[in-house]
């Protein structure tokens, strides 16, 4: 996988990562609402999971910006190249398992391999770790419910910098298809700002689909 450390010394953010990386939580979220009636549109006219239709937008756009692409290894930040995704995957009896799916840039050949990973988990039992690797995002689906606010699970003793997206269940309102989505990230590594510019990137996707 190409990576490379970052300049942290001259980095325009040295003074913000040094002193979030300090905290004994330095993770910090936001919940927002997602118009998703036009992607959600395509998905079905196309014969596409809609799981993994926005999903491969969500990939695509937190792949279009770099911090998202960031990871803490070693007290150095290391930027990857490409960041693929570690989605939870339901099965029908109720658990679910960890997948790994990599990020490919063509909708249909990232569509070939994530249906074959999810095939696999759905066919076998127990968490199913996924593959190692610091280049993921952590990604998790609650279709059952409308949150408004979500936290994650955390071992505080173990250094996490790995980004976690989730997103919950689709309603309809006015006409229009709305989705909740939290985004949890390291402080030390992005801000707020750079929080708005994934949704609003995902957010135009999902509103201009393309095939």
């Amino acid at each position: 996988m190409s990576s490379y450390l970052l300049d942290i010394d001259n980095w325009k953010r040295k003074d913000h990562f040094h002193f979030f990386r300090q905290f004994e939580e330095p993770f910090f979220g936001v919940t927002v609402n997602v118009d998703c009636t036009n992607a959600y549109k395509t998905a079905k006219e196309n014969g596409i999971s809609f799981f993994l239709y926005y999903l491969y937008h969500s990939l695509h756009s937190a792949n279009a910006i770099e911090p998202f692409r960031y990871r803490i290894v070693d007290d150095q930040v290391v930027v990857y190249a490409r960041s693929n995704a570690s989605p939870t995957i339901n099965r029908p009896d109720g658990t679910f398992g960890f997948s790994y799916i990599d990020y490919y840039p063509d909708l249909r050949e990232f569509l070939i391999h994530a249906k074959k990973e999810i095939e696999r988990i759905q066919n076998s039992s127990g968490l199913v770790p996924a593959e190692p690797g610091q280049n993921v995002i952590h990604y998790s689906s609650l279709p059952w419910v409308r949150f408004t606010s979500l936290a994650h699970a955390r071992a505080f003793s173990f250094k996490d910098s790995i980004p976690k997206i989730s997103f919950g269940k689709m309603v309809e309102e006015h006409g229009r298809q709305t989705m909740p989505m939290s985004v949890h990230v390291h402080h030390a590594l992005m801000d707020g700002f750079h929080v708005g510019q994934y949704i609003d990137l995902f957010e135009d996707l999902l509103n201009h689909p393309k095939l």
